[in-house]
């Protein structure tokens, strides 16, 4: 796939970066005419050079304070919970994640994070929180209430313009900011290799890993000017494997040339660009590093590959340390966050707040009392944690620490997003074949619209008002024959089986057009469409963009992003 008009996105994105800074107004650092007394603690907002402030903080702190900064915790409910605020206010935690539980109300997802900011600056240091989430776009989307549902990573690559992958990390990353979330894990740069996969699919922009680097570090840019630090991931890449390291160690059985020449590529050109963190998988590379073990545990992919091969300087952070991908492999969350730790990770992420006085934290102070070589590990991670937090909030362009939730309705959705994700959806739309069908009449009354979602029957109805709708169900099968046309919203194998059951019931001149929700590997394994289109994700702004092409209001120019999808024989 070729990229359109280069240098004119090129262009662009230096002026824009350009002009980004001071976009969000900071707290500011000490002055020059206040010097600190020997006698007081160094203070984050001290006005020292990065790296001197950061060895001062890093060697005035506790055994107990330098191991609380590199963890990241979740909670579970709308609220902190008593464990999390306990672990800001009496151990002065790192950073704390926002997962996608209990985040339908986004005002209090901001009254959250500045009522722990707060418990944060009452710290000995004063040093604020990372605040994380994952806000990928399309399927993953964390933080919900007024956040754009946008069309997602697939989109992007059907419309291969690195604009569409710039815009959309920037409007994601205002609504993050809006809410005081200064860190997005984001964006994802797996490739969709294996076709069977369904925890990457849609997260993916396609197979192609030099699209795959362009787009993701256009992505990456448009975060970092709406001031939020955008996280690579999930390296050294999730997209050969049909299994979810959530429940399980996926085993990825490539050498290690493919690795560099294929999975790696994105996560090159992310680095070259600057991304300023990276995200470690749990997933086993035994051909490359002769062993079961997890990346997140791996030195040499950790430190041979990532460090010193592909040169990152930035934070290399966890995926969830409580998945069983990591778990299973160390024995318990315990070991497992020791082994991150001497792996070199700097940020150890947990969906959970684990207890004051659980193995999680116990075994691994008293390693910091009983072990010299991992407590230089610890303090090494959290002098570079507190740098790079430093680096950050001091510049001229960081998330304010404390969000103004007032503010809030006007900032989320971004103002122009809605109009940007319309138009990037109706890039994305493609035909995959059929398109002499089209356009339909919207006036027709012999129209049957279906699908599992209920957003698309509605996006149908209000494009076709005299068409009928109907529930995904086997029921349809009973009357869907009586129609001139049917459209199909295809998005699960439930949904496959019950389009494939219509050829033997309708009669042979019912026109059926497909519309492919998700993926469209689904398109592989049926016959029966006249017309087939790809939309990539059940975004509302995907499903007008595909009832309106399929009314005629324009001719899609998007492209599969998987090349070596099969179309089934007569259809092309």
């Amino acid at each position: 796939m070729r990229f359109r008009n280069p240098v004119p996105w090129v262009l662009l994105l230096i002026a824009i970066t350009a002009g980004s800074t001071a976009i969000f107004p900071r707290e500011q650092p000490a002055g020059e005419g206040n010097p600190v007394p020997e006698n007081r603690l160094p203070s984050f907002w001290d006005n020292k050079p990065h790296d001197l402030l950061a060895e001062e903080i890093a060697e005035a702190m506790t055994n107990e304070e330098l191991l609380a900064q590199i963890f990241m915790f979740g909670w579970a409910g709308s609220q902190p919970s008593r464990e999390v605020t306990a672990w800001v206010e009496k151990r002065f935690l790192g950073s704390i994640k926002i997962f996608g539980w209990n985040t339908d109300d986004t005002e209090k997802v901001a009254e959250a994070v500045n009522f722990l900011q707060k418990k944060a600056e009452n710290g000995r240091f004063k040093i604020p929180l990372f605040v994380a989430t994952d806000q990928e776009g399309g399927l993953i989307r964390h933080v919900k209430g007024l956040t754009s549902e946008t069309p997602g990573n697939l989109a992007i690559g059907a419309s291969a313009l690195p604009a569409d992958a710039y815009y959309s990390g920037y409007y994601i990353a205002q609504e993050l900011a809006a809410m005081g979330i200064n860190m997005n894990f984001a964006p994802t740069v797996d490739l969709y290799t294996n076709h069977n996969s369904t925890v990457i699919g849609t997260r993916s922009f396609g197979e192609n890993p030099e699209n795959a680097g362009i787009l993701g570090a256009a992505f990456a840019a448009g975060t970092k000017a709406a001031g939020v630090l955008a996280t690579g991931k999930h390296f050294p890449g999730h997209g050969d494997t049909n299994l979810d390291s959530h429940g399980h160690l996926p085993v990825i059985d490539i050498d290690v040339q493919t690795l560099l020449s294929r999975e790696l590529i994105p996560f090159k050109a992310l680095i070259e660009s600057g991304i300023p963190a990276v995200m470690s998988a749990h997933l086993s590379f035994p051909k490359i590093t002769g062993s079961t073990v997890p990346a997140t545990f791996s030195k040499y992919l950790l430190q041979t590959i990532l460090r010193d091969k592909l040169n990152f300087k930035g934070l290399v952070i966890t995926d969830d340390i409580m998945m069983n991908g990591a778990t299973l492999y160390a024995g318990s969350v315990s070991k497992a966050v020791e082994m991150a730790i001497l792996t070199g990770n700097d940020i150890i992420e947990s969906s959970t707040t684990p207890g004051f006085d659980e193995s999680f934290w116990v075994r691994n102070i008293n390693n910091m009392e009983n072990n010299p070589g991992f407590k230089e590990q610890v303090k090494r991670a959290a002098r570079k944690v507190i740098q790079t937090k430093l680096e950050y909030f001091k510049s001229g362009n960081p998330v304010p620490v404390y969000a103004d939730i007032e503010k809030i309705p006007e900032r989320i959705p971004a103002p122009g997003s809605k109009e940007f994700f319309l138009s990037q959806a109706a890039r994305s739309i493609t035909i995959v074949y059929g398109g002499k069908y089209l356009p339909v009449d919207t006036n027709s009354s012999s129209v049957l619209i279906t699908g599992a979602f209920p957003e698309f029957r509605e996006a149908g109805k209000k494009r076709f008002p005299e068409a009928d709708t109907a529930l995904m169900n086997r029921s349809l099968l009973r009357y869907a024959g009586n129609y001139d046309i049917i459209i199909f919203g295809l998005s699960s194998e439930n949904n496959l089986s019950i389009l494939n059951s219509l050829a033997y019931i309708i009669p042979e001149d019912t026109k059926v057009i497909v519309v492919s929700i998700l993926s469209p590997v689904l398109l592989e394994r049926t016959e029966i469409p006249d017309t087939a289109l790809a939309a990539y994700s059940y975004s509302p702004y995907s499903f007008d963009a595909a009832f309106a092409v399929i009314a005629g209001d324009f001719i899609p120019e998007g492209e599969l992003p998987l090349a070596d999808i099969r179309i089934p024989s007569g259809k092309k």
